[in-house]
């Protein structure tokens, strides 16, 4: 084989992408999502956290308290998968759950002091983990990414 011929092997160490492929916005969207679970799950791991944790902190800071079934809906989360979340939150002490005073059947949960200050130190991580993944990117392009990425998933959940 020729210098020539060899040149044109992609190197075992850097395996070449079809420019096909590269040109595809949903194989580009999902290989992102990929490295960014996997940057933000490492992360949170570091501080003993999961998105879960965060998305139902948020979520009472910003709305207050709700039902397990109202933080489903808000969050994402299986009705199935917030009982386990909730608990590992209560024992941690980062919300409170307790019987609703307008319907004794369900429980109310709140954030609790100690689970703001832990959602304002999973804020500064998250912020340090997204300048991480979009360093490439000037603050301008960041903000119109997000604007992009917020139009085509609000116009994607409202069809669905």
């Amino acid at each position: 084989m020729t210098r020539a011929e060899a040149a044109d092997l992609p190197d075992d160490s850097a395996p070449r992408t079809p420019e096909r492929l590269r040109r595809r916005t949903s194989r580009l969207l999902s290989q992102l999502t990929v490295r960014s679970d996997r940057l933000i799950n490492d992360g949170l791991a570091r501080v003993d956290a999961r998105k879960w944790h965060y998305a139902v902190l948020a979520s009472l800071l910003e709305y207050g308290p709700g039902s397990q079934a109202t933080l489903s809906r808000r969050t994402g989360i299986y009705r199935s998968d917030m009982v386990g979340v909730l608990n590992e939150l209560v024992a941690r002490d980062l919300v409170e759950r307790a019987p609703d005073p307008a319907d004794q059947r369900r429980n109310l949960v709140t954030l609790s002091p100690r689970g703001r200050r832990h959602l304002r130190r999973l804020d500064t991580l998250l912020d340090d983990l997204h300048d991480e993944l979009l360093a490439p990117l000037a603050p301008a392009e960041r903000d119109q990414l997000v604007e992009l990425l917020t139009r085509l998933l609000d116009h994607h959940t409202r069809t669905d």
